[in-house]
């Protein structure tokens, strides 16, 4: 499982590195065609992780409710993020993988509810709510590359 963590935390520095010279208003654009931003996509997969390793095994999510309530599956930028949110939303998604694996190492994922993905993949363990995620952060990699050719 190290290699997951290790392709997660890295994902994760490259798609901020990939947008450190942006503005706020850049980061929170909807160009013409799209339903989001790339705010809202570094903000969702920070909640995603949550839902998939520690939502689906019975755990407290380590977000709040109102971030996933604003973040997760289906729902789309509903208010600007601020330059204060978005910097403590980048805090967490640094931080929150580090957690996991920490979590992880410490055998605190002991049950999982299956969940059948968008994509129709049934997960049945932490480790495969882990594999998927690593998944999903390249999809919303990819869309977040097309997002900034439009900002």
């Amino acid at each position: 499982m190290h290699k997951n963590f290790d392709i997660l935390i890295k994902t994760r520095q490259l798609i901020l590195k990939i947008t450190e010279d942006l503005t706020i208003e850049q980061l929170n654009k909807i160009p013409e065609g799209f339903k989001n931003n790339i705010a809202w996509n570094i903000a969702h997969l920070t909640v995603t992780q949550q839902l998939l390793c520690y939502k689906l095994s019975g755990l407290n999510c380590l977000v709040s409710e109102e971030m996933i309530a604003d973040f997760q599956k289906g729902t789309a930028p509903n208010h600007p993020i601020s330059q204060e949110e978005f910097e403590a939303i980048k805090v967490q998604f640094l931080q929150l993988p580090l957690q996991l694996e920490e979590d992880y190492n410490k055998g605190i994922f002991k049950n999982y509810s299956e969940y059948k993905t968008s994509v129709n993949i049934t997960l049945n363990s932490v480790e495969e709510g882990i594999t998927f995620n690593t998944y999903h952060e390249g999809i919303h990699l990819g869309i977040m590359l097309q997002l900034m050719k439009f900002i």
